[in-house]
This record gives structure tokens, C-alpha cells and sequence, in this order.
């Protein structure tokens, strides 16, 4: 087994219960709560009652509860991969997580045979995180482009993004995996009403897709990395093909879904995790450095936070919204503390 430790248990900081969240001021004039500071490279974010759980790219789940902050460590059966985009990816704890202890990763690993994306459950114990079993194993990776978000829907099935890693015509391949969004039972198995049979394929032609959100009827939207721009928002529909790589943008053909939205060719916002409220979705923009709101009932786009830099992930919980950016990427640059994970009101959203 390849372990992947944190030989203690480091307390960031903002750790204190004693001390409330800090208010920051951003350039676009919102106040934010900083609730958690120093994380590491921060990618996807959870939670379960009162607590948070984020899981790090470079292995590591962070525990955030009644304002105490701790690293986890994450024992996995096969060795972390440190390229580009790649490690602990999605992360999202089980449905029954209070009585089972569970959840589930998606993460890149190298071996003998190359570097290689797999789906997982983890089990906690005692303060740790453990692979238990292999769901799905041999999604294709490459130097970039890993998807790696993983969401449970309304209809209680396992999703995840999967990229084209940087091999274009896979995406249209429905025999492979890359460049897809996938649909698995919670045991690992594949759906009988899944759009093509006997495979996890719920939608191809996609480049890298990095976000999943769902409105209440069980619509489901995506967000994907165009090719230098041309970033899109999806509404997502089984057995549909979204058209990379022989259509991005506004560009149409017979066949083929074009995006509800696009940055254009000349705007990239390279976005990442999304949530829906309220006919609205709100998407983490990592080129961006923004969180963007797509307003499906107008059509419009608008940034509603940024001055912070790259941010990774966005969660909705009652009338707050939740985000981490993603300044120690690499591609960032990193300011004091960071990463963190900030809290704001929505009704605080630059108007």
C-alpha cells in the first residue's frame, strides 16, 4: 500500500474557536469571512452538518469544525501523481456518511503502466482517511486535462468529470472513457438506464469538464475548459455529444450540443466547481480569478466576486456561499495565507 502522510496533525490557522472568522474587503468592494487559511492547493469542498471537509491536490482531506481546522491524511494503494492538474481531486462524502464513515475520490496515480485517473471509496478511521475499494480505475490521463469532479445526483448515482487528456479525438469516442461525463452506481457498478449500454458514458465530445450542479427538477449543468478560450456552461443531457473536438464555442452542427454559454474566443474564464440556486449558477473561474453567476432565465453573465485570484470551488449552504481559491496551484500567485476557504452572504453579491 502507498501511504500518503502528514506525520501530524497541523493546525492552520484561524484554528481557534475562540476566534471568529476574519472580514477581508476584496477590489469589488465585498466582505468576505476568511474561514480557513493555508490550505494546499485546495480542490473540492464537502460538508456534513456543522463541518466541513476539503480534500488538497497534494493528498490530504481538511477537517473544519467549530472553527478548529485539521489535516487528515489519506492512505491510497497507489502512488499520488504530482503532474500538472493532477493528485486528490474530487472528493464527496457518502450519502449515509454519519453512520458509514464514507465517501468518494477521484485521484491521478502513477505506475509501471503510466499515469492513470481512478474513482475510489474511503473509509475514515481514526482521523484518517483509507481506500477501501476500486469503483472505477483506467480513466485515461494525461500531462493535463484530468476533469476529476465528482458530485452525487438527485437520483442518488456517483458522477464524475473526465477529461480528454490532451488526446482530442477520444472525446468522441464512446468507447472510451476521456473526455465524458460518467454516471456510476454507488457500488462502482454501471446504471441499466445509463444512454449507452453497458457503459458509464452519460455524455462525450467533452474537453475537460470541471463542474456539476443540478436544479431542483433534476436538470443538470456542466462547466468545461475550452482551448485557450471558449469556455462553456452546459446543459447536460444523456447520450448527448457536446461537440469537442470538431465544435467549440458558438459554432453549431447537426448532432452536436452547443454551450448555453461560451466566454468567446477572445475571454477565458477556465471554470471550475458550480452550484445552482435560485434559477442562477455560480462557477468558480479559476483564469478568471472570479466566481461567475450565469443567470439561466436572463442569459447574462456577470462577476459577482473577485480580487482574490484563481478560486477552485464554490458551495451553497442556506443563504451563504462558500469558495477556496487555488493561488499555490503554480499558476498563481499566492498572497499571504492563502489558499483559503472564504464565506459570504449571497445577498452580499456584487449587485
Amino acid at each position: 500500500m502507498f501511504v500518503i502522510f502528514v506525520g501530524f496533525v497541523f493546525i492552520l490557522s484561524a484554528c481557534s474557536p475562540k476566534q471568529p472568522p476574519k472580514a477581508v474587503e476584496t477590489s469589488s468592494g465585498n466582505n468576505l469571512e476568511v474561514i480557513a487559511s493555508n490550505l494546499q492547493i485546495p480542490w473540492s469542498i464537502d460538508k456534513s452538518g456543522n463541518t466541513f471537509y476539503l480534500s488538497e491536490r497534494v493528498g490530504n482531506v481538511v477537517k473544519i469544525e467549530n472553527g478548529r481546522v485539521e489535516r487528515q491524511s489519506v492512505n491510497l494503494e497507489k502512488p499520488l501523481s504530482t503532474a500538472s492538474e493532477a493528485g486528490l481531486l474530487g472528493f464527496v462524502l457518502a450519502p449515509d456518511f454519519q453512520e458509514s464513515n464514507k465517501a468518494f475520490a477521484y485521484y491521478t496515480y502513477t505506475d509501471s503502466k503510466g499515469q492513470i485517473n481512478r474513482i475510489v471509496r474511503l473509509r475514515l478511521e481514526n482521523d484518517s482517511w483509507v481506500e477501501e475499494e476500486v469503483l472505477l480505475d483506467h480513466i485515461p490521463s494525461g500531462p493535463v486535462h484530468h476533469g476529476g469532479r465528482l458530485k452525487i445526483g438527485p437520483d442518488g448515482k456517483l458522477y464524475a468529470t473526465a477529461g480528454d487528456a490532451l488526446q482530442s479525438s477520444i472525446a468522441q469516442d464512446v468507447n472510451a472513457l476521456g473526455g465524458k461525463i460518467l454516471r456510476l452506481n454507488l457500488d462502482g457498478s454501471i446504471p441499466s438506464d445509463n444512454p449507452v449500454p453497458n457503459s458509464y458514458v452519460y455524455s462525450f465530445g467533452h474537453r475537460n469538464p470541471q463542474g456539476l450542479a443540478w436544479a431542483p427538477d433534476g436538470t443538470l449543468y456542466a462547466s468545461e475548459h475550452g482551448n485557450s478560450a471558449n469556455d462553456e456552461i452546459n446543459r447536460i443531457e444523456p447520450g448527448k455529444n457536446y461537440g469537442w473536438p470538431v465544435i467549440e464555442g458558438k459554432e453549431e452542427k447537426e448532432g452536436m450540443v452547443s454551450p448555453l454559454f461560451t466566454s468567446g474566443s477572445n475571454k477565458t474564464w477556465a471554470p471550475s466547481g458550480m452550484v445552482y440556486t435560485d434559477g442562477k449558477l455560480y462557477v468558480a473561474a479559476l483564469r478568471g480569478e472570479a466566481v461567475l453567476e450565469f443567470d439561466l432565465n436572463a442569459g447574462t453573465t456577470k462577476e459577482v466576486i473577485s480580487g482574490l485570484g484563481r478560486i477552485r470551488d464554490v458551495f451553497i449552504e442556506g443563504d451563504n456561499l462558500y469558495f477556496v481559491t487555488n493561488n499555490t496551484d503554480g499558476r498563481g500567485k499566492p498572497g499571504e495565507n492563502d489558499d483559503k476557504l472564504y464565506r459570504m452572504a449571497l445577498s452580499e453579491l456584487k449587485p
